[in-house]
């Protein structure tokens, strides 16, 4: 096993406490500890109040020093905090009274004067010694950090961001936290000199154990382990005349990116949220210039590597329908003979086997075109209006998988009138370029298209609750059951329609 991991920074002020703290705070989750120690006045409530705001979004928000009250929490967007301060803690055991012994599940702990219970807290942890350095001044401190077993990782990766924003020219930057999704990756927005990029944190890692056919998930499935896709795709996208983010700066190894800032215009509006039709058009209009051109499988990508787009094959689909019987299924009590689980993967083997090996399944697919994923450029001219910012898990496949992302968002209600419209939309815009387009069959391919992602966003939602503790993503298997069924109505799906009536029942309401 390595040995902790140790580095120091200087802090001439305040403002470079809160940008050490912003960058922690880009790395880590729910079950982290972070100690601060320290003379009196040596900044550790700063320090505190730093992150908790950072997380917080909100630059005002009272953090008092937990002195008399012990323990304070706070229900943060990304996860909740508790901010201890032992300084009056006389025995340790004193810690369960307070609720921090065992530390709360699913919660960052922040703990001030560590040193009263340093026995019995946990051994995977993140030290920070704060020290004052009059020398450089009556506000300027130095922080030593250390990562103790698992932390250890999260302090070697902490001081490779600050050493990539350094080099960058970014080290001196205002930080605002940013909203992450469903993946591990987060970010932040920088600002300097009036001007604001965006800082990617983007580890390698797999998603989940290796245990489709001796791969992880996202291997199996094609989603992207590292930045290089992203990189790859931004630049063949730009290339191309299509509005994705310029990459600034790169660190490839180490997954951090700083890139184009688009804004925050979205495609949505009201409450509840719903398509701005008239964006929902240029976004159509957009997937269908990409699907028209040829497009290689093949991008480079600097300094001297090449990037292949994978294929979304038969098996990645498979593995990717097979988390509705893993976990969905599960969640909802039913039981699943084994000879409808193979009469299941036969079913799609099938369908999936003769719609793959269709020309028309050999386009660019981003698979997450939908409303969380698009900006909207209105400086822009005509298809460059819509700026797409996730695409790193593209792969090559059929182009209605993005129209279905799109007209069937997983996160908000698109009325059926609007779906079909749009869906008219790109069919009509297809069939005037080439009179050989055949919008019977993209109609089919569409409604397969559908059947198969939203039958994997049912295991998908599931998973994300159950495996990864992220229950919101719950109230959006409603609307899932609601496209699925629209998708299972096509005469080419009856087969289908009949097995999901029999096996598999609706999410709850």
């Amino acid at each position: 096993m390595t040995g902790p991991a140790v580095f120091s920074v200087a802090l001439a002020n305040e403002a470079a406490t809160a940008h050490l703290m912003a960058d922690l705070a880009l790395l880590i989750g729910p079950g982290d500890l972070i100690t601060l120690s320290g003379d009196l006045g040596a900044g550790k409530t700063t320090a505190a109040r730093s992150i908790i705001r950072y997380l917080a979004g909100d630059d005002g928000l009272e953090v008092p020093s937990p002195t008399f009250t012990l323990a304070q929490t706070y229900d943060l967007p990304p996860f909740p905090l508790v901010h201890a301060d032992l300084y009056r803690i006389n025995d340790p055991a004193e810690l369960e009274e307070i609720g921090l012994s065992p530390l709360p599940e699913g919660t960052v702990a922040l703990i001030e004067w560590p040193e009263r219970a340093s026995d019995v807290l946990p051994a995977d942890r993140i030290d920070i010694a704060l020290s004052h350095r009059p020398a450089l001044g009556s506000a300027a401190r130095a922080a030593e950090i250390t990562g103790h077993g698992k932390a250890a990782a999260q302090v070697r990766r902490l001081q490779a961001l600050r050493q990539f924003l350094t080099d960058a020219g970014y080290a001196d930057a205002g930080r605002r936290r940013m909203a992450g999704d469903a993946s591990t990756r987060s970010y932040a927005r920088l600002f300097r000199d009036d001007n604001a990029v965006i800082l990617m944190n983007s580890p390698r890692r797999p998603d989940g154990p290796a245990i489709y056919h001796g791969q992880s998930y996202s291997a199996a499935v094609h989603l992207a382990e590292d930045v290089r896709p992203f990189v790859a795709i931004a630049n063949g996208l730009r290339e191309r005349g299509f509005s994705a983010p310029a990459i600034h700066h790169a660190d490839l190894a180490e997954g951090f990116l700083i890139t184009e800032d688009f804004g925050s215009e979205g495609f949505i509006e009201g409450s509840p949220p719903s398509p701005i039709a008239e964006r929902y058009q240029v976004a159509v209009d957009m997937l269908a210039a990409l699907h028209r051109l040829p497009l290689p499988t093949m991008l480079p990508l600097p300094p001297q590597n090449d990037y292949a787009i994978p294929a979304f094959d038969t098996d990645a689909m498979l593995v990717e329908i097979g988390l509705m019987p893993e976990w969905y299924l599960p969640d909802r009590g039913a039981d699943l003979p084994d000879e409808a689980r193979a009469q299941f993967v036969a079913m799609w083997r099938d369908l999936l086997d003769s719609s793959l090996a269709e020309p028309a399944a050999k386009t660019w697919v981003m698979r997450d075109f939908h409303s969380p994923n698009l900006i909207w450029l209105g400086e822009r001219r005509d298809i460059a209006k819509v700026g797409v910012i996730d695409f790193q898990d593209a792969v090559l496949g059929p182009g209605a998988y993005d129209l279905v992302s799109l007209l069937q968002d997983a996160r908000i209600d698109v009325p059926e009138q609007i779906e079909l419209a749009l869906l008219t939309r790109y069919i009509k815009t297809q069939l005037a370029a080439d009179s050989a387009f055949d919008p019977a069959r993209f109609a089919e391919l569409y409604a397969i298209m559908s059947a198969q992602r939203n039958t994997r966003l049912l295991g998908t939602f599931a998973r994300l609750n159950r495996r990864d503790g992220k229950p919101q993503y719950l109230r959006h298997q409603p609307r899932i059951w609601t496209y699925l069924n629209r998708s299972l109505a096509h005469p080419a799906l009856a087969r289908f329609r009949a097995w999901y009536a029999a096996h598999v029942p609706p999410p709850i309401a």
